[in-house]
């Protein structure tokens, strides 16, 4: 357990350095063609990963229906959302916007209890209440409002947490590997087809050097965050895994803050009050399989 909460934690710190690096890296360039770009070469990545390690065997064996579940991981996990949450973005960025990307937890943890028959405990509802008190005071004093870009932002952060839900129940019986590499895989012919379908394919000839240097650079980040998020979510509940990732909300506003980027204090005492969530989770795991060990279940 403690091995897969460092995997998540490392996956908050590289989602909080992506997203600040992401606000240079996507200047001028099709968002579309950025993420298509990054998820082929993270799916090479991959590929080779599991060449490396012999796993790629282990692919050869899988069922039908775990084809069926990699698919449903890069449909609902690596395409259609990114496909909405950028369009949402470009048409009118707002603090809702934000807001609602951030509040993923939430709707994780409605689906693991419903699908996943996981138990939310005392430590969980102090460390959602927490979260949710960071997430509004990084709303800030942005524009606030809910229409058509919102939307495309909801219905993605539900693909995402939907994707969690198939890509825990998928990490039964095969690795974080191969869970990770059907997710970029899959993700990359589906956005593959709409580019085709939308005339954005050619797009990706008119990139310049500095660009690609971008898209290598981030899809390196990618292939780590990937490759640690599954591995943790092997081994932690879908819920706390969640809520360590929002850490990468305070990264961000770290890093931001000593770029000498505009960082206002109620957006620290946001961050602060996320990273105390984020605490209190690990604690109360932590303390829980402390209790577990001394009085293990009868059942």
């Amino acid at each position: 357990m403690k091995k897969g909460y460092l995997f998540v934690l490392l996956t908050a710190l590289i989602s909080g350095l992506s997203i600040f690096l992401n606000k240079f890296a996507v200047n001028g360039i099709n968002p579309y063609v950025f993420t298509f770009s990054k998820n082929v070469l993270v799916a090479l990545f991959l590929f080779t990963f599991l060449l490396f390690f012999n796993e790629f065997k282990d692919i050869k064996k899988l069922t039908a229906k775990q084809w069926g579940k990699l698919a449903a991981i890069g449909f609902f996990g690596g395409s259609v959302p990114f496909l909405l949450f950028f369009k949402g973005l470009s048409m009118a960025p707002s603090a809702t916007a934000a807001f609602l990307h951030k509040s993923m937890f939430i709707f994780v943890a409605i689906g693991a209890v419903l699908f996943l028959k996981e138990r939310l405990n005392r430590g969980f509802l102090i460390a959602a209440s927490l979260l949710f008190a960071g997430n509004l005071l990084l709303l800030g004093k942005g524009a606030i409002g809910f229409g058509i870009p919102e939307l495309f932002i909801l219905v993605a952060v539900l693909f995402w947490s939907t994707e969690t839900m198939i890509s825990k129940h998928a990490l039964k019986d095969m690795s974080s590997g191969i869970v990770a590499f059907g997710r970029m895989f899959f993700g990359v012919l589906f956005i593959l087809v709409f580019l085709v379908a939308s005339g954005n394919i050619g797009s990706i000839s008119s990139l310049t050097i500095p660009q690609l240097g971008w898209i290598l650079f981030t899809s390196v980040l990618l292939f780590a965050y990937v490759s640690s998020w599954y591995a943790g979510l092997k081994l932690v509940s879908a819920t706390s895994a969640t809520c360590v990732l929002l850490l990468g909300s305070a990264v961000t506003t770290l890093l931001s803050f000593f770029s000498a980027a505009p960082v206002t204090l109620t957006e620290i005492a946001g961050a602060a009050l996320i990273s105390t969530g984020v605490v209190v989770t690990l604690g109360y795991s932590y303390l829980a399989s402390k209790v577990r060990r001394i009085f293990p279940s009868k059942n």
